[in-house]
């Protein structure tokens, strides 16, 4: 049999559910999932990898109207990633209250084929379903719409079958035995910030970001040394809590989880540092990786 292998593309509004439709393909925690959209910055390769096909996704930041700098550089990721997918899976959520022209009309510029998901479906009626699935049908006339639920597993098989029914026939693009292009630095990075996000409140999480500054193996120890950056000294003030407390936190669910990652104990050490209006400042984007 030929191999077939390919590019698949995630994209969505923001808290449609793609990375937990991701999660659920790739069957390893590769995205970061929070409650709270926007957590997607970057595009996340997760690899699926058979006899026969290589599927490489990408998780791509939710469509908003860009509003800084650091969003237009999210927003060109989007761009991109429509460019070279050779199918894209267009996540909605079934109680979608927003306008996704947007989204669409991103869509209708691509000739690459379309499957429309609709998720959280065990939140709906069947009822909703069908007329859901009659919009899409009108509106984008995809190649396929699935009725799905990714947080349940609900009807996710079959668009695996669709996906590799679709890929071109390619050798693979990755050796296959790699999970992802992104280095184990960045999944530590990602869990951290992922922290970030559970641990404080709304508006914090926004202004902070990660960068791994070092990660050595030594033997059975891997060590990492993280920074937090911030815009200003009282969210440093609430990152690091009083007498440190908040920062503890962050660091050691980081670490457990880190270590659950990499399968090895970790020494994490993690520092807060003042960078003003960083989201602004290109040269500070490049370091995180935001600009091409």
């Amino acid at each position: 049999m030929s191999h077939k292998a390919g590019f698949v593309s995630i994209i969505g509004k923001p808290n449609a559910g793609k990375s937990t439709l991701m999660n659920a393909l790739v069957g390893e925690k590769m995205s970061i999932i929070t409650p709270k959209a926007q957590t997607t910055r970057h595009r996340i390769m997760g690899i699926v990898n058979d006899d026969n096909h290589q599927i490489i996704f990408s998780d791509t930041p939710g469509v908003i109207t860009p509003k800084y700098s650091l969003q237009e550089s999210m927003m060109s990721f989007v761009e991109g990633s429509l460019i070279d997918a050779d199918i894209i899976l267009f996540v909605t959520d079934i109680n979608e209250k927003h306008d996704e022209n947007d989204v669409v009309e991103k869509l209708t510029k691509t000739s690459s084929p379309i499957a429309v998901l609709i998720n959280k479906i065990d939140k709906s009626t069947e009822e909703q379903v069908k007329e859901k699935i009659e919009y899409w049908k009108e509106k984008l006339n995809p190649e396929a719409i699935f009725a799905m639920s990714a947080l349940l597993g609900y009807n996710v098989p079959p668009i695996l079958t669709y996906i590799k029914d679709k890929l071109p026939i390619h050798p693979p693009y990755y050796e296959k035995d790699e999970l992802t292009d992104k280095s184990m630095r960045f999944f530590a990075s990602e869990i951290i910030r992922e922290k970030i996000f559970k641990l404080y409140a709304k508006e914090i999480p926004y202004s902070t970001e990660v960068a791994v500054t070092s990660y050595k193996e030594e033997g059975h120890i891997t060590r990492i040394s993280a920074e937090i950056y911030v815009e200003r000294d009282s969210q440093k003030n609430i990152i690091v809590g009083t007498g440190g407390s908040m920062i503890k936190k962050v660091g050691t669910y980081a670490r457990q989880d880190i270590e659950e990652f990499i399968g090895g104990k970790v020494f994490l050490e993690i520092f807060v540092k003042v960078v003003p209006d960083w989201r602004a400042k290109k040269n500070i984007l490049k370091r995180f990786g935001y600009e091409d």
